[in-house]
């Protein structure tokens, strides 16, 4: 069966010139795959001519009259460019004409037009970013929250480690995959009330057998692949992110630098010269880029905004491997019967005062308005 994805060609730092290629990339190694290429048309339409892809079979394009770029904010992508790129290849999703949408674009303005037009699964608050880290284990480590809620209440996390755990289940072929807490130290007594009450909503589903809780994990377990996934709130996932890239540049550049330094360094590096593409391939941060946007009624995927072709091609190929193993779904039924019904709201009795008449304090932007009960 053709999966067909939307991708957001104007996003990110260079746009068409690295989201076409890569598009053409995938679309010529995965027969399987359809790609709608949104943006401005003259522009793809040049990139395609450029590599001779303009009457490629399972490449389509839909124009999009405007762009948003990496520093609009929340608003201006909202309400004042409805006819962007971004928000175009959305609601492709919402229109149920692709499975899946990628983009490069600015990651706050991403989460809110997927949350407008995508809304959350029933049980979700909060979205939540989640992506892949190499371990030591030759394996994936995924991670969330990275970025999408600075400020989170335990209940936040068990979703996330709920989220987590089905996509993992999906995507790994793992039936129990297991789950650690992100915390200062491995004692349940350790870390603040946040993480202490989260790992308590965990411990319960573990005993119950609804989850594989591992457990509070520390900052070096991220990379020595202790645990299948990583719950975090998006402050402490962000920090810990762009730390690793950090970490991962200045490597390459000392190991580089260090080679060139002398004629016998640089003899040793071309003995050693297939070593250190193995090592240059496995910890090559393009080959993790791709962070899916957990908890839509659709998959999301984001790239790094200064990813190359080859970096982007990944993100192609995590939304489409989400989609021909149908994580939607799987999250969405995980949620349903692993999360508590929401409370019943009390009836109004005949004759008594209205819930939002005078005498009572409610805040009205707490009830849901009739195209959020019907979603």
């Amino acid at each position: 069966m053709t999966i067909k994805i939307s991708i957001d060609c104007m996003g990110g730092d260079h746009g068409p010139s690295v989201t076409v290629p890569a598009a053409i990339a995938f679309a010529n190694r995965e027969p399987e795959c359809e790609l709608v290429l949104v943006g401005l048309e003259e522009q793809i339409r040049a990139e395609l001519k450029k590599y001779k892809a303009q009457s490629h079979s399972r490449l389509s394009v839909v124009h999009a009259e405007e762009v948003i770029t990496m520093d609009d904010s929340v608003e201006t992508a909202l309400r004042r460019k409805k006819k962007s790129s971004m928000r175009i290849a959305l609601e492709l999703i919402k229109e149920e004409k692709v499975r899946a949408c990628v983009s490069a674009g600015n990651t706050g303005a991403l989460m809110a037009v997927s949350r407008y037009l995508l809304k959350t699964i029933p049980g979700v608050d909060r979205p939540a970013i989640c992506t892949i880290l190499p371990n030591q284990k030759d394996g994936p480590t995924y991670m969330l929250d990275l970025g999408a809620n600075v400020d989170c209440e335990p209940q936040h996390l068990h979703q996330f480690a709920l989220m987590g755990s089905a996509l993992v289940s999906a995507m790994e072929g793992k039936s129990k995959p297991t789950v650690g807490l992100l915390n200062v130290g491995e004692e349940d007594i350790k870390g603040n009330e946040m993480v202490k009450q989260t790992a308590a909503l965990l411990r319960a589903d573990h005993e119950k057998g609804l989850i594989n809780f591992y457990g509070n994990v520390e900052g070096n377990d991220i990379f020595e692949g202790t645990t299948d996934i990583v719950v975090c709130d998006g402050f402490v996932g962000n920090v810990t992110l762009k730390a690793s890239e950090g970490l991962g540049r200045l490597v390459k550049s000392v190991l580089t630098t260090e080679f060139k330094s002398s004629i016998l360094n640089m003899l040793g590096a071309l003995i050693a010269r297939s070593a250190i593409k193995a090592i240059s391939r496995r910890l090559n941060p393009s080959r993790y880029n791709g962070a899916s946007l957990l908890g839509l009624r659709g998959l999301v995927f984001k790239s790094h905004g200064s990813a190359d072709a080859y970096g982007y091609e990944w993100a192609i190929q995590r939304a489409f491997d989400a989609a021909k193993y149908d994580v939607l779904s799987r999250i969405t039924t995980t949620i349903a019967a692993l999360m508590p019904p929401p409370e019943p709201i009390p009836t109004r009795l005949e004759g008594t005062a209205s819930p939002t008449g005078p005498g009572l304090n409610i805040d009205s932007s707490q009830i849901a308005s009739p195209q959020q009960k019907t979603a």
